[in-house]
């Protein structure tokens, strides 16, 4: 399965160099190195300088872009139709000021306002399992795309124009659309369910959605004009108009919460979904809008299939490292993450072939149902321990001991040059 999923991007290639280096980068993803950059991608590989991964993201000949399209084509393939897009940004950690699009700037990483840069990625959920199938860098507007010095410095191509997060997220969903992907219904946090140009324009190619709001969201209700917030229209539901429902199985079973909906204009497809947390009574709200009329099960499936990204970002970064790089460059940031997708696609859908299809075994058992589905981790796991290569000799260790900290020191010389020079002599 892994030949038959880097056969899928062989092609995009032209030389056989970066072709093997890119094999033995995804296998670097998929082993049990404890950073993945290029430094210790190299060394896993048995390379005795970290030059040709880092010319594999920053100056040899491919495109991102293509491979992107051959992810997406690949996990639509291994996770069926029937399946949910899902929005979702996230942080990534850095210092200094020169990577691509970072600034200070609030990310759910780590939950306040640090020096980061933020991916919007969208996510392709089934029954089957989950995966990432796009990404797009965040440019802010003032500090990067009003600055020529700072972008042409990190390789921001000139056609790359400022646009918003659900800007960004709705460009992602039309190319998925655009390249055959059957998906009927798109959900998101607040971030995009606030976003009228992404509502609309989801609902312009005719595809369903359940998007988070805040609570402070006005809708129209009997055709009241002015509107009613959504935290007033769930405080005057009768007790009658909330059922309870699952949202999907959790890791500990069965997500039950309490919901509503409540028809929002003249629309009868379009609705006010709020759902209640039994034991606190905590609230959230969604603004969603179909193409037909639909259950509220749909509506409660599709708001439940939300989470799925949250693990597919947990997944990318801990186990397949989607934040261990360190570049700065443009391209090398793309590079990158999507060989990362590909890492996570290739998991997801040995997860998929693995699910058993077998009868019941008579000498189980009654009480017992056996080990758990293989997952993602498990997976990762013993794929690292499959490839792992035998262990290195004791100079190879020692020579990438020396080349590190060898480098490591040129580092620090060069920024106690650039620190001293920039204070006045006294």
């Amino acid at each position: 399965m892994f030949d038959q999923a880097m056969a899928r991007i062989a092609c995009r290639f032209r030389r056989v160099e970066p072709r093997a280096t890119a094999r033995a980068f995804v296998l670097g993803l998929l082993s049990g190195a404890e950073r993945k950059n290029c430094w210790q991608l190299a060394e896993e590989a048995g390379h005795s300088r970290p030059g040709a991964m880092q010319r594999l993201l920053r100056n040899a000949r491919w495109d991102a872009e293509e491979i992107r399209d051959d992810v997406r084509a690949y996990v639509l393939e291994s996770l069926g139709g029937d399946g949910v897009l899902i929005v979702d940004e996230t942080g990534f950690l850095k210092k200094g000021l020169h990577s691509a699009g970072v600034q200070r700037q609030y990310t759910g990483t780590a939950g306040r306002i640090e020096n980061a840069q933020v991916g919007v990625f969208l996510a392709y959920a089934t029954a089957r399992g989950r995966a990432l199938i796009d990404r797009r860098l965040y440019l802010p507007e003032r500090t990067w795309c009003q600055d020529g010095e700072r972008r042409a410095g990190s390789g921001v191509p000139g056609h790359v124009e400022f646009a918003t997060k659900p800007r960004l997220a709705l460009r992602m969903i039309e190319a998925a659309l655009d390249a055959g992907c059957t998906s009927s219904w798109v959900t998101g946090d607040e971030v995009y369910g606030q976003d009228p140009h992404l509502r609309s324009g989801l609902e312009a190619r005719g595809v369903g959605y359940v998007l988070a709001v805040a609570c402070t969201t006005r809708v129209r209700i009997n055709q009241d004009r002015t509107g009613v917030q959504a935290d007033a229209v769930a405080a005057y539901l009768p007790r009658d108009a909330w059922h309870r429902q699952s949202a999907g199985a959790g890791a500990k079973g069965p997500r039950y919460y309490d919901w509503a909906w409540i028809q929002t204009g003249a629309d009868k497809n379009r609705c006010l979904l709020i759902r209640r947390k039994p034991t606190t009574g905590e609230l959230a709200f969604y603004l969603c809008w179909s193409p037909g009329a639909v259950a509220l099960s749909s509506l409660v499936r599709v708001a439940g299939t939300r989470w799925c990204i949250e693990e597919c970002f947990q997944a990318a970064k801990g186990q397949v490292g989607l934040d261990h790089y360190q570049v700065r460059h443009w391209t090398s940031w793309h590079r990158h993450i999507t060989l990362a997708m590909l890492a996570l696609a290739f998991l997801a859908a040995v997860a998929v072939s693995a699910k058993p299809g077998r009868s019941p075994d008579p000498s189980r058992p009654a009480h017992s149902s056996g080990p758990i589905d293989l997952t993602i981790p498990e997976i990762r796991r013993l794929v690292g321990m499959l490839f792992r290569r035998p262990t290195a000799p004791l100079h190879s260790l020692l020579n990438w001991s020396i080349w590190r900290r060898l480098h490591q020191e040129q580092a620090r010389r060069c920024h106690y040059q650039r620190r001293l020079s920039s204070y006045p002599e006294t």
